[in-house]
């Protein structure tokens, strides 16, 4: 959810900063007429009072500081302009992001670390989110029509293979890790997820598994190499299906797994398994029952099926930053929104699993490597680009940190079905 090359905020990762120095320069210059500066003072606390007060200190152009007498350990937040301080009074979740990608504002300390601080500050808003999200609901079914969800998933994942392999393990995942242990490396980690999800389902030999929403490809083929099963995989990305499929092909599986770009909607056939894992985050809550109908089709009768899916405590709308600029009518689900998946069709859900600081573990790994390439991030794109993953990545991560965002995994079967695991450590 990015990194310019020289930023005089400093790198947010180390919280090595220029900002005194900075601010140093800035105050040489004409001073704010009193009457201005008491009415930003007056905006500015405004805005900290509507996100529940956190420890953060906002600086002006000019040096003055809000509040005064913040800690010297708080994050500080460096505003350059009049124009990005107005900006940010009339809409802080929007025009934060937007005037940070800019250069307009500048954090100064650990971006991620000030992040957080705010979403454990934030009220719960829960009458304003549920009302923003019924009158969304038609444009949001629009929105994610099967044309329009193509053009939703290639704005983010056919940002380019190259940008992702920068910061991404050697398998490209995109997704949760699983972390056995807190010490392991991602590659390690990226693997021991993959094998979570197939013992959860336990695959065996000759079973056929569809994916709805496959990425490059590493979690059909780990499937068809570690458990011998045919995989059908659905993705409307057409670099990483291009991709995945040459990774197929050169690997030996391309006639065990087929990579299908097309929308999972469309899916026909039989299969012993579902799994989706990334996907559900882009369908949108008023198309559960659908989605669950196609799961409902496709499922053999003893057929089981797993999700993995970013999701929330309680329904709650995307920030508008991130729904503009990373995840266009995205939407993560909670568990009671997740429900309408499994009880219409009546499914029995047999384990839910929350990894959630896994989730904030993988951020941690994502974002150094990010800051690593962020050099050559700038030179593939621009430093708005870069600053712009850098402010998704990090506040990301404070999500999950702070338990704004959580990680369900979703294990259901058929109803009537009693070939279940006994106990979780069944095989």
């Amino acid at each position: 959810m990015s990194q310019e090359h020289t930023n005089p905020a400093g790198n947010p990762i180390t919280g090595k900063s220029a900002f005194s120095e900075d601010v140093m320069v800035r105050s040489s210059r004409p001073t704010l007429e009193p009457a201005a500066s008491a009415l930003a003072t007056f905006l500015l606390t405004r805005v900290l009072e509507s996100i529940g007060n956190p420890a953060i200190q906002f600086v002006l152009w000019n040096g003055t500081a809000v509040p005064r007498d913040a800690d010297a350990k708080s994050g500080r937040i460096l505003i350059h302009d009049m124009g990005a301080l107005l900006r940010l009074v009339a809409k802080p979740d929007l025009n934060f992001g937007e005037m940070y990608a800019s250069r307009r504002i500048d954090v100064h300390g650990d971006l991620a670390e000030l992040l957080e601080r705010v979403y454990r500050a934030l009220p719960r808003e829960d009458g304003v989110t549920d009302k923003r999200m019924r009158l969304g609901a038609v444009l949001d079914a629009q929105r994610r029509s099967l044309r329009q969800a193509r053009h939703n998933i290639r704005h983010h994942y056919d940002f380019g293979n190259d940008f992702y392999k920068l910061w991404l393990d050697r398998e490209m995942i995109y997704t949760c890790a699983y972390f056995p242990t807190p010490a392991m490396d991602l590659e390690s980690a990226q693997l021991a997820k993959m094998q979570h999800i197939c013992r959860k389902l336990r695959l065996k030999p000759g079973e056929k598994v569809i994916e709805a929403g496959c990425g490059w490809g590493a979690m059909a083929l780990h499937m068809a190499r570690h458990h011998d099963v045919s995989v059908q995989a659905y993705n409307i990305s057409r670099e990483q299906i291009a991709f995945a499929r040459e990774r197929a092909r050169r690997e030996g599986f391309g006639d065990q797994v087929e990579f299908i770009e097309d929308d999972y909607r469309n899916a026909r056939g039989k299969f012993d398994a579902f799994v989706s894992v990334g996907m559900l985050e882009h369908v949108g809550p008023e198309r559960y029952e659908e989605l669950g109908r196609v799961i409902d089709g496709v499922l053999a009768e003893h057929g089981r099926g797993l999700i993995h899916s970013i999701g929330r405590d309680y329904p709650q709308a995307l920030d508008a930053w991130t729904e503009r600029h990373i995840f266009p009518a995205a939407c993560p689900p909670s568990l009671s929104q997740m429900m309408n998946i499994f009880e219409p069709c009546g499914f029995s859900v047999l384990d839910v699993e929350n990894l959630r600081l896994h989730y904030a573990r993988t951020l941690e790994h994502w974002l150094q490597r990010f800051e690593a390439a962020a050099p050559m991030v700038e030179t593939m794109f621009t430093p708005a680009v870069a600053r712009t993953w850098r402010l998704y990545l990090a506040g990301s991560l404070a999500a999950f940190r702070a338990g704004n965002m959580q990680l369900f995994q979703v294990l259901f079967a058929r109803s009537r079905d009693n070939r279940i695991p006994w106990t979780r450590d069944s095989p």
